[in-house]
């Protein structure tokens, strides 16, 4: 089978509660990826739960867990077929301990929609939500001002929210001007797949037509293949098959492969047998494709959440130490040497030692502010020396930008995040 158009993957993010998992279940229906049939069964398991009016959310919470906490645990991936693109949604969970789950979905998204509960406005999250997609390299950015239907489609209100959340945005060096606002009601379905009869006064596009004014993704097609695995399932019959993203390269069946760090730090090698995407199979894939795959030569034991697959002659460095850029959001006190947080980088998770802090900059013009500040607090930016503690497979921006960003993660929220500017490879 032919691919029709191109992927494009969008996150859905925001704070728990603005509605997210409503939206884009809204979307879901209205477009009919979920049928009539369906959504009559989610309604009454709704209700069931006692959580009538989150039917359209259970359509991502495929998670029994989730259903009766009616909160977003794991990332949940769902198609949508537009005019432009086939649109992979990620909806992101919001609540705090699902942050890092967050950062692995941002981390894959080309474009991402900021979703905001109108009566709520601006929560303390939707910052450190803003700094995560700008470091993990999301460009585009739409908000989406939901529950417009419990404010009673104001357009005060609506424009409250708008110059709130314009004034976060400036802070994290986003245009606020160049930056879409939608007015919304997930529940009520305005603004999501159908233009609402209930806001004259909005002139701007649905969710579902700002998934085709987003631009195409570029396709980092030119550099070397690289597949971070997100999970590796065995599957009767097939055996080992790692899930993942391909972030840069074309992935072809036959390929030499190499999957770093892997168990041993050395890398096994094997070979592409396999590519599959929403149940079809493919000769190749290209960056920014969802896909399982099988590999030859690759057992269970061989291959993790977090490790790389990559092209066997262009393999990824195995780090020894890096030198990175970072930026401090939200650390409780301040962050000094010696400090060992973890590092998530692509799937990975690693603890990694601060060993150096080179020099404090300045985020507005780059230039040097202090060599080797003692500390760093919160909203200072820094070039930083790092040791990992355990196996990790990194490259610098130069090289390949979207295999060199990473959050720092600390007792459950993101202290930092970053990108590897150069890399000392393990001997």
């Amino acid at each position: 089978m032919a691919r029709t158009k191109p992927n494009m993957n969008v996150v859905f993010v925001g704070h728990v509660d603005a509605g997210k998992s409503t939206c884009v279940g809204r979307l879901m229906f209205d477009t009919g990826a979920v049928t009539e049939q369906e959504m009559k069964k989610l309604k009454e398991e709704a209700a069931k739960y006692g959580k009538a009016g989150f039917e359209f959310a259970y359509v991502m919470d495929k998670i029994k867990e989730e259903r009766e906490r009616g909160v977003t645990i794991d990332l949940a991936y769902k198609k949508i077929v537009t005019q432009k693109f086939e649109i992979t949604i990620i909806d992101a969970p919001g609540h705090k301990d699902f942050v890092k789950n967050m950062i692995t979905g941002a981390s894959q998204a080309d474009a991402a929609f900021l979703v905001i509960a109108a009566p709520a406005g601006v929560q303390p999250q939707t910052t450190e939500h803003l700094w995560l997609l700008r470091t993990m390299g999301v460009k585009n950015l739409a908000i989406a001002v939901n529950k417009m239907d419990a404010v009673e489609y104001k357009e005060d209100t609506f424009k409250k929210v708008k110059e709130e959340v314009s004034k976060l945005l400036k802070q994290v060096g986003i245009n606020p001007d160049t930056t879409p606002f939608l007015a919304v009601a997930g529940l009520k379905g305005d603004n999501i797949a159908k233009k609402s009869d209930k806001m004259s006064w909005y002139k701007g596009p649905t969710i579902l037509e700002q998934f085709d004014i987003f631009p195409a993704p570029a396709l980092p097609t030119n550099l070397p293949m690289r597949m971070p695995v997100q999970d590796v399932y065995e599957i009767t019959g097939v055996g080992t098959v790692p899930v993942g993203k391909i972030e840069t390269g074309i992935m072809k069946v036959g390929q030499k492969i190499i999957v770093l760090p892997g168990r041993t730090g050395e890398g096994i090698q094997g070979e592409v047998k396999t590519i599959e995407m929403h149940h079809e199979t493919y000769p190749e894939a290209l960056a920014g494709d969802n896909v399982g795959i099988n590999l030859r030569g690759i057992g269970k034991k061989d291959i993790a959440r977090g490790d790389v697959i990559c092209d066997a002659s262009k393999p990824i460095s195995i780090v020894e130490e890096f030198v990175a850029q970072i930026a401090v959001i939200n650390h409780p006190t301040v962050l000094a040497k010696g400090y060992t947080p973890v590092f998530h980088i692509h799937t990975a998770q690693v603890p990694c030692q601060f060993v150096e802090l080179i020099a404090q900059m300045d985020p507005k013009t780059g230039g040097v502010l202090k060599e080797h500040p003692d500390f760093l607090k919160n909203g200072d930016v820094a070039k930083v020396r790092i040791k990992p503690m355990g196996k990790l497979a990194l490259e610098t921006s130069k090289e390949n930008p979207y295999m060199s960003r990473f959050a720092v993660r600390d007792a459950g929220s993101t202290v930092a995040a970053g990108v590897c500017l150069e890399i000392t490879k393990k001997k």
